[in-house]
């Protein structure tokens, strides 16, 4: 229980440290963001709780494939933002560009055999 607290403590200094980060310096914040971190730390809580060289290799893959259909709302936010939309229409829809996405590339690596 108590490395499961320091799990969440550790991941929450993180998201509050980048907030505090964007807050001054937008390009900055978003440097950080973009930085693996949280990928790295689950990949080190899985080392260490498992050992598994062979499961941490399988969660690195999928991080990749699941990264990817990520990238498209991270130009659909700002060109809504910058054409007057409302931040909250804006994050609804970033999000579910986002979902259909994440659907798109699940189908489309099982076409090739691959799962996610």
């Amino acid at each position: 229980m108590v490395y499961f607290i320091v799990k969440c403590l550790l991941s929450g200094v993180i998201v509050g440290v980048v907030s505090e980060v964007a807050r001054r310096s937008p390009g900055f914040g978003a440097l950080i963001v973009s930085l693996p971190l949280v990928s790295l730390l689950g990949i080190l809580w899985l080392w260490r709780d498992t050992g598994d060289a062979a499961r941490i290799a399988a969660h690195a893959e999928s991080t990749f494939w699941y990264v990817l259909p990520s990238l498209p709302m991270f130009l659909l936010m700002p060109a809504m933002l910058r054409a007057g939309i409302g931040f909250w229409p804006t994050l609804a829809a970033s999000c579910v560009l986002t979902m259909l996405s994440y659907l798109a590339m699940v189908w489309m690596l099982a076409r090739f055999g691959m799962r996610l």
